[in-house]
C-alpha cells in the first residue's frame, strides 16, 4: 500500500494553523512525453523506488498540508493508467485529473479551470518529475504567495556559465544568475489574471506568465535535490538520494 498521509511534524503544525484562513491548491502538471527519458513509459510513471515518480510529488504536498487540493494534469489518453495507479497503490486521497493541452501554458490553464474559490485562494504549479521537493521549499513558497502574492523556488548556480553571442562566447557573472524550480505558488487572482493572457513562445514557467503581466514575482529558497527528471541518469540519483534520506525530504539543503 501507498500511503499518502504520513504523520505530521509538529513544526508543521504552525503552517497549518498560519494558512487555515486560506484555502490551498496544488496543479501537479503530467503531461509531457519525456523524450530525452528514452523510454516508452512517460517519465512521470516511471518507477522511483517502487512507485511511479508522481505519486512521490503528489507525497511531497499531503505531507506538508493534508488538506491541500490535489489538481493532476494529465494528457487524456494516460486517464486509464493513472486509475490503475490509483487501485494498484491504493491512493485514496481525492485528486482531480484535467487533460493536457499542446503546451505547459495550455495545461496550467486547464488545471486552473477546476478552481472556482475565492480571489485570495493559493495556488501552486509543480512539475509532476520534481519528486525530491521539500516541504520547507513548499511552505515557503506558498508563505510568499501569501505575503507578496507570488512566490518562485530558486537556487544558486554551481558551474561557470558562458553566453553564447553570434558565433563567440562571453563569461557571465553567475551570482546574477540563478535556476529556477517548481512549485510556482500564486494567489488566485493573480494567476487567474496572467493566465488570461494569449500564449507566446517566451512562457517558459508560470512566473514569466505572471511577470508578463505586469506582476513582480518574489524569490524564496528552493532545494537542489528538487530538480527535474530528465534523463536516465537523473532517474539513478534520485534514486539514490531517497535512499540516502531514507524518503525525508522535509527540510532540503539549501543553505
Amino acid at each position: 500500500m501507498f500511503l499518502l498521509y504520513a504523520a505530521t511534524p509538529v513544526s508543521h503544525l504552525l503552517t497549518f494553523n498560519y494558512f487555515r484562513r486560506v484555502k490551498q491548491y496544488v496543479i501537479i502538471v503530467a503531461a509531457g512525453k519525456g523524450s530525452r527519458m528514452q523510454s516508452s513509459i512517460p517519465k512521470q510513471f516511471l518507477k522511483l523506488e517502487g512507485k511511479p515518480v508522481l505519486l512521490h510529488s503528489i507525497h511531497a504536498f499531503i505531507a506538508y498540508n493534508p488538506d491541500i487540493k490535489i489538481i493532476l494534469v494529465l494528457p487524456s489518453d494516460q486517464f486509464e493508467t493513472w486509475e490503475k495507479i490509483v487501485a494498484e497503490y491504493n491512493v485514496t486521497v481525492p485528486v482531480q485529473v484535467a487533460p493536457g493541452g499542446a503546451t505547459r501554458f495550455e495545461s496550467v490553464r486547464s488545471g486552473l479551470s477546476l478552481i472556482h474559490d475565492n480571489d485570495d485562494a493559493l495556488v501552486g504549479i509543480h512539475d509532476a518529475v520534481r519528486p525530491l521537493v521539500s516541504q520547507k521549499t513548499i511552505s515557503g513558497a506558498f508563505k510568499s504567495a501569501e505575503r507578496y502574492g507570488s512566490g518562485i523556488p530558486a537556487v544558486p548556480l554551481n558551474d561557470s556559465i558562458r553566453q553564447i553571442e553570434s558565433k563567440q562566447s562571453v563569461s557571465v557573472d553567475r551570482s546574477k544568475f540563478c535556476l529556477i524550480q517548481t512549485p510556482q505558488c500564486f494567489t488566485l487572482a493573480v494567476l487567474s489574471k496572467a493566465y488570461m493572457q494569449e500564449y507566446r513562445y517566451t512562457f517558459t514557467d508560470d512566473a514569466s506568465v505572471v511577470e508578463a503581466n505586469g506582476h513582480e514575482v518574489h524569490l524564496v529558497d528552493g532545494n537542489v535535490d528538487n530538480f527535474k527528471l530528465t534523463t536516465r541518469i537523473d532517474l539513478v540519483v534520485a534514486e539514490a538520494m531517497l535512499k540516502d534520506t531514507a524518503g525525508d525530504m522535509s527540510g532540503g539543503t539549501h543553505p
